[in-house]
């Protein structure tokens, strides 16, 4: 699981938004009808086919309606897309905790779901309270970050409340009221196994002191809270349940005085099993089977067993200056990514070197890799104009890389159903072949 900022808009979340088009396969479909905006939006596009160029209409100060060239479908290259969407404002990914298994498109207006074979808009989820009314347009707004399960996107907007957003059926949303009128925040983390975690930090009172922070785990199924046990401390899990041992565990960071210590609960109970004191940088934790992966302390990373024991460690030599970024776990396999562009694959039990591949582009903790086991291939995602580079993740040979010449200033992120890949960033999101 990994931190992330975000924002969100009112007014102009989508409320009078035409609605997106899909370029190159399917055809954009609203919820509702096609209304024009007051701020002179994207109504429509299509293209045309003698020339191959997009045009969108859109409202001039007198009222008069004039083509406007629209910069799409961009040059491609890579694998063939079998279908791509253009969204109404660009993406934002940052408010994922983990990437979906959908086709969506997360943005201010709310999270729209797609149709995977031809991508066309199903359900536009709006999930996030209107902008109030006397806050000036100038001021920006923090959303909450959100979980997409296989049925539902989580969020914690609603105060006191978990709010489940069925991703295509209104009717099957719903709320759950958390216990003990929290006095604090909730804060998702993730999703496993059917369980949801969060967290609560405890707001100051009026006395100085602070509120204590909760951890809890919500059972999807029959929406009740599984467990939730309260802290003196600030605390929140960074890592999905992991099986350690007999038990299946989840890992927490733990504020203590000016550093930080790692707990490991136990996921069905919440009860402490062990704890690790850790240094002041302990912002990601990756679970591989029965253990984990965390910072080292310092730019390089080091594995954690189920039992809390410390493993290897794999860290920049002398002379050399890279940081590593949340690695990926892939059964025997580690791929460790670091910010000078360059990805490692590691021996997951000795930690030595397998293969080692510069990537044409530098990562930053934007990147989100993924690794597919049904291809071998580990799906690196760069910058706007590095695009999307394939590993084999046996050898780090690349398999391809996929770009387009769309403008853009954020950075790719990929996601799966299992069948397509699906890469995007700013306001555009392709479906490739997964090959």
């Amino acid at each position: 699981m990994q931190e992330a900022s975000w924002q969100w808009d009112g007014e102009a979340d989508g409320a009078d938004e035409a609605p997106s088009d899909v370029l190159g396969g399917g055809r954009g479909e609203g919820d509702g009808p096609r209304r024009l905006s007051r701020r002179g939006l994207l109504v429509g596009a299509g293209v045309l086919a003698a020339g191959g160029a997009a045009w969108a209409l859109s409202r001039t100060g007198d009222d008069r309606t004039v083509p406007v060239p629209d910069p799409t479908p961009t040059a491609l290259s890579g694998p063939t897309p079998l279908w791509t969407y253009r969204g109404a404002q660009p993406m934002t990914p940052e408010r994922l905790l983990s990437a979906p298994h959908h086709p969506v498109f997360l943005s201010k207006a709310g999270l729209q779901v797609l149709d995977p074979e031809t991508g066309a808009a199903r359900r536009l989820v709006v999930f996030d309270p209107p902008r109030p009314a006397d806050l000036s347009s100038d001021v920006e707004l923090t959303g909450g970050s959100v979980v997409v399960g296989p049925d539902h996107l989580f969020s914690a907007t609603s105060r006191g409340h978990l709010d489940a957003h069925h991703l295509t059926d209104p009717a099957a949303d719903w709320s759950l009221p958390l216990p003990d009128q929290p006095q604090g925040g909730l804060q998702l983390a993730g999703l496993d196994d059917g369980v949801l975690y969060g967290y609560i930090w405890g707001w100051p009172r009026t006395d100085g002191t602070t509120a204590s922070s909760q951890v809890l785990a919500v059972r999807i199924a029959d929406h009740s809270v599984l467990w939730s046990v309260s802290s003196e401390h600030q605390e929140r899990p960074i890592a999905p349940a992991s099986r350690g041992g007999d038990t299946r565990l989840l890992i927490c960071t733990r504020s203590v005085g000016s550093g930080t210590a790692l707990v490991a609960r136990d996921a069905a109970t919440g009860r402490e099993q062990w704890t690790v004191t850790g240094g002041s940088d302990l912002s990601w934790c990756v679970a591989n089977g029965p253990g984990f992966l965390i910072p080292d302390g310092g730019s390089g990373v080091r594995t954690l067993g189920p039992d809390g024991r410390l493993g290897w460690t794999y860290s920049p030599a002398r002379g050399e200056s890279w940081r590593v970024l949340p690695p990926v776990a892939a059964g025997p396999r580690v791929f460790v990514l670091r910010d000078n562009g360059t990805v490692t694959g590691h021996d997951m039990a000795t930690g030595a070197v397998v293969w080692s591949y510069r990537l044409p582009f530098l990562l930053d903790s934007r990147c989100r890799p993924l690794f597919v086991e049904s291809t071998g291939l580990l799906y690196v995602p760069g910058p706007a104009a590095g695009g999307v580079c394939a590993l084999n993740g046996a050898t780090g040979e690349p398999a391809w890389t996929f770009r387009d010449s769309g403008p853009g200033r954020d950075v790719w992120t990929v996601s799966t159903d299992g069948s397509r890949l699906y890469a995007g960033h700013d306001d555009v999101l392709h479906a490739l072949p997964l090959g």
